[in-house]
Order: structure tokens, then sequence, then C-alpha cells
């Protein structure tokens, strides 16, 4: 392996560090968490505010109305009187009323649920409120209603955490950091800015690519303590993961992942057990002693 010269070695560490110290203080817009039962309560980011002035909810909107009527045209909405449409909104009924815990804003969004014939193993929440699940995740993984509302949980709390707007404004901020940085690298080393820009746009995707495991980790314990709060076992956060691990041994090493990897996810999971456990017993009117043990579905042959 031909050795790196030593100027190049010098403005590569020296780009990190910089983009690095531009970035850091992203994380600590958001202001100090206030502790309540269950998973803690914290304010949304403010890197919501350099978002651009974008409306994400209208936005969001018009693509699933479009998703929808798409769908529609080739057959894949599944019919309002499917009997998996069903269960999704009656769900959905039992979780959005605990939405308004994590953002007031919740309480007046016009929430829409529609299942599509796809089998992709995928859901999501766009801001707003529009949930689309795909029959792939369904069908492919055996889903319980516990597991559902997992996964329904999950996607909800992105959007009411408003993680869309957040990346927005932390991509935007990365950007300008990412320049600045390039720029008094260049000046220093005296070197072609092209080179340095591209050192430091390179940090500053590696902190963004952090910045959305952890919007996903938020996720996660939030999905669960939506779900556990609605008379869900939150135990099935660790069988759903499980099944998804198995469905995704290919999956890119966790550092160059939007995603957690599905065994610091179950870590996760099993360390905030404790939280979130007595709600779903007080949702269910026992103690966490008297729960029974929580029995999922066999994954579906191939």
């Amino acid at each position: 392996m031909t050795p790196y010269p030593h100027s190049f070695k010098r403005f590569t560490v020296a780009a990190s560090l910089c983009a690095a110290a531009v970035l850091a203080p992203l994380p600590a817009l958001s202001q100090q968490a206030v502790v309540q039962d269950g998973i803690k309560v914290r304010p949304l980011s403010t890197s919501r505010i350099f978002a651009g002035g974008v409306d994400f909810n209208e936005q969001s909107k018009q693509q699933y109305t479009q998703l929808v009527n798409e769908a529609r045209e080739k057959n894949a909405l599944v019919p309002d009187s499917d009997p998996q449409v069903k269960r999704l909104r009656a769900i959905a009924q039992r979780i959005i009323p605990f939405a308004t815990r994590w953002n007031e804003a919740a309480g007046s969004w016009n929430w829409q649920i529609n299942l599509l014939n796809s089998d992709q193993v995928n859901a999501f929440c766009m801001p707003g409120g529009q949930i689309a699940f795909y029959s792939g995740i369904i069908t492919k993984l055996n889903l319980t209603d516990d597991e559902v509302a997992i996964v329904m949980g999950h996607e909800i709390s992105h959007a009411l955490r408003e993680h869309s707007q957040a990346q927005a404004g932390k991509g935007n901020l990365a950007a300008v950091g990412a320049k600045l940085a390039g720029a008094g690298l260049s000046a220093w080393l005296g070197v072609d800015p092209s080179i340095t820009g591209t050192a430091t746009n390179m940090a500053a995707q590696g902190v963004m690519l952090k910045f959305s495991r952890d919007d996903e980790r938020e996720a996660d314990l939030i999905g669960m303590d939506l779900a556990a709060r609605a008379g869900f076992d939150p135990r099935a956060g660790v069988i759903l993961w499980q099944k998804m691990a198995a469905l995704n041994k290919g999956a890119p090493p966790e550092f160059l992942s939007t995603h957690p990897s599905g065994k610091d996810r179950i870590s996760q999971m099993n360390s905030h057990m404790a939280q979130v456990l007595p709600l779903y017993a007080r949702a269910k009117g026992v103690s966490v002693n008297d729960l029974p043990a929580y029995r999922s579905n066999a994954v579906a042959s191939r």
C-alpha cells in the first residue's frame, strides 16, 4: 500500500477536527431533559428553525395524497373493508390519544392510515400524521397486534419529534459548516479548496449519519412508550427487531448506516424496559409482576 503524503494526512485530520468543531454545537441546541413517568420527554430540537421555512406538514399531505391516488389507480391500495386495514386503524385509534404528550400540535393533525399491497417490509408516518403500512411487513414478519403497535409507534414518533424538519435544519447547518471549514483549511494549508472541501464534506456526512441513527433510537424508545400507554406489550419490540434482524443479514455496518444495528436496538430496548413495562401494566390494570410472558407469532415461511 502506497503511504499518504504527510501533508495530506495533516489536512485530513485537521478537516475532521475542524468540521467536528463547527458541527459539535448542534446536539447542544436541545434543552435540558424533563423527567416524567415512562421515557423522558425532551423539548423538540431547535435545529428545526434552520429548515428553511418549508411547511413540512402541507408538503407531506400533498405527497401522501399523491401516493394514495397512485396506489388506487394501480389497485395497490387495500380497501377500507379489508380486515387488515380495520386492524391497523383500530391500533392507531388506541395510540393516537397519547401523541400529544410528545408534540402538542398532534392534537390538530388530520391523521390517516392506509395499507398498500406491496412485498416491501416497510411502514412510515409523514409529518402531520399520514401513516402507511406495506402489506409485506405484516405478512413476512407475521406481526402480532403488539408488534404492529411497536412499528406504528416508532413511525409516529418520527413525525411527533419532527425529525424530518430537524434533519433538514441540521443538514443546512452542516453544509455551511463544511464550507467554512474547507475554506479555512485551504487558506491554512495552501492547498486546492476542492480537496479540503471534499474532506470536510465527508466529515460532515459522518456526523449527519449519527444524527439520523440518534433519531431512530429516540423513535424506538418513544414508540415503546406510546404502545405501552395504549395497552400494547413493549416487550414486542425486542421480538420485532429479532425478526427484522433475521431478514436483514446483509445490512451495512452501523457506522455507515442511517439506522442502528438490530443488536444495538434490542440492547437499548431491554435497557429501558423497566421504564415502559409499568405503563403497560397500568394500562392493563395489573402489577408488573402479574404480567404474563410475551408470546409472538412465528415468522411466516418463505
